[in-house]
């Protein structure tokens, strides 16, 4: 199978990746923290590994900044819905992902109210200026996607961290699509909540997702409470991160995956994975530009403005009809919404929707020639 569909997850996973999930469960089979013997002890110390990993990685203070969460769409509802109270106001992109969108809605029965800011391709003064305008004196959170999940549009969190502290909010960023493929740094951007996929760009299984704070002083309300393995005596949630948001027993296999996925990407470095599939991104857009019937959405991809994302119809086809063509060719692509009808709605694809094509760093020349193939046929 030709997969081109790493912005939903990556695949193959690095062999490094299956070998510790399956070492996971024959020698790390205790439950962490909950144990004084050697089993426990030492699948705690591999959990904790994960952590430094993932803070060296994105640039957090410290491991305990480092929050495992079962996926990212999690970590987003732990920001959006411990931080805000009735009467606050949030500020998003359109072209924010449902993760996002959808808590949001929900917070309107608290009168919670948001807006949505234009991000401009190419332009970071005009996407700032929009979000500038957006903002409002109840304004607590900015809320947005380092890069869309169906156009590759990067937007400028960094820019966009120093405009929330300015008017005194708070920046959480959907780091779905770029955990892994762009170098990013906590403390020194000053995102204040990043949330991660850790089955992407990180090459973890499935089922995995981090929230990494800037300053673990800064108190969410958890999602769930229960058993940490700490303080058992009180019937109050542990006060500190990371206990504080990992109630229960915690996916030991997908963590020890996990971690040796962000060895893979400490290996290879984000900034040589993103090169690498820029360019991959940007053969397959100047080759299926020169298709007569295919319409693009975007610019070329280029370095800083985008990720290795594109979308694109064929003629008059349904998105689906076409993702169907390919999938008999044994080509694995996205069709439809990919759960983002704002950044449809932007591009105006919301009736349509678009086939989305995402390469990863084990994507061959080959391949992606066989897909142009398909394409062509079409």
């Amino acid at each position: 199978m030709i997969y081109l569909d790493n912005s939903a997850t990556t695949y193959p996973k690095p062999l490094g990746v299956r070998r510790a999930m399956a070492g996971a469960l024959t020698e790390l089979g205790a439950n962490p923290g909950r144990g004084g013997f050697s089993m426990s002890v030492r699948t705690g110390q591999a959990v904790y590994d994960c952590r430094v990993r993932a803070a060296a990685l994105l640039g957090a203070a410290g491991p305990e900044c480092v929050v495992f969460q079962p996926s990212c769409t999690q970590a987003l509802n732990l920001v959006i819905k411990g931080c805000l109270h009735p009467g606050d106001h949030v500020v998003v992109t359109d072209l924010e992902h449902n993760a996002v969108m959808r808590p949001l809605e929900a917070l309107k029965e608290k009168n919670v109210t948001y807006t949505a800011a234009a991000v401009t391709p190419g332009d970071n003064d005009a996407t700032l200026d929009a979000f500038r305008k957006a903002f409002r004196p109840n304004t607590k959170l900015l809320v947005c996607t380092q890069a869309s999940n169906v156009f590759g549009i990067r937007v400028p969190v960094e820019r966009l961290a120093a405009l929330c502290h300015q008017y005194g909010a708070k920046i959480c960023v959907d780091a779905a699509q770029s955990a892994g493929v762009a170098s990013i740094g906590v403390m020194e951007s000053g995102i204040d909540f990043l949330c991660c996929a850790g089955h992407k760009g990180l090459f973890g299984p499935m089922g995995t997702g981090l929230l990494v704070l800037r300053d673990p002083a800064d108190k969410l309300i958890p999602l769930m409470e229960g058993g940490t393995g700490t303080q058992s005596r009180s019937l109050l949630q542990p006060d500190d991160p990371p206990e504080r948001y990992e109630a229960g027993t915690l996916n030991v296999p997908g963590i020890i995956g996990l971690r040796a996925g962000i060895a893979f990407v400490q290996e290879r470095t984000p900034e040589r994975i993103y090169q690498e599939e820029m360019a991959k991104a940007g053969y397959l857009y100047q080759r299926l530009a020169g298709l007569k019937r295919v319409k693009l959405y975007t610019p070329p991809p280029q370095v800083p403005w985008f990720m290795p994302v594109l979308s694109f119809n064929v003629g008059d086809l349904p998105s689906e009809e076409v993702g169907s063509a390919l999938a008999k060719a044994n080509i694995a692509v996205r069709c439809g919404l990919h759960c983002a009808p704002a950044a449809h709605q932007k591009m105006g694809t919301l009736e349509c929707g678009t086939v989305r094509v995402s390469p990863s760093a084990f994507t061959r020349k080959e391949e992606l020639d066989m897909f142009l193939r398909a394409v062509s046929r079409l």
